[in-house]
């Protein structure tokens, strides 16, 4: 009598999921560094350097966006199996991120005229 093993996994067929997860993030960044940009023409305008600060930090926070997508598009392009998930703390720092930027956005649209 023979005993019936389970298939083999078949490789892990990452389609355009990489890709796809890739241009999130930098659609993120692109949005980030968008919101800086008018948050730092506002704040040159109206004489707020805070919005400048903050208009820079926005900056930098879209270069790191920038730079995590490229991390991640190599770690999913690697992966066989299953994939890595996404670190907790970039998503974290991304939705912290995008808060400052709408509230930067809208403070700076409310308060610099």
């Amino acid at each position: 009598m023979t005993t019936a093993h389970p298939p083999a996994p078949l490789p892990r067929d990452p389609g355009l999921q990489p890709e796809r997860t890739a241009l999130a993030w930098n659609r993120t960044a692109l949005a980030v560094a968008i919101n800086a940009a008018l948050v730092l023409r506002a704040g040159a305008l109206g004489g707020a350097p805070l919005f400048v600060a903050v208009g820079v930090l926005l900056l930098l926070a879209a270069g790191a966006a920038t730079a995590y997508s490229a991390i991640r598009k190599r770690q999913l392009l690697r992966a066989v199996g299953t994939p890595p998930q996404s670190s907790s703390l970039a998503l974290l720092l991304a939705a912290a991120v995008t808060l400052v930027a709408s509230a930067a956005g809208i403070a700076s649209i409310l308060t610099i005229r």
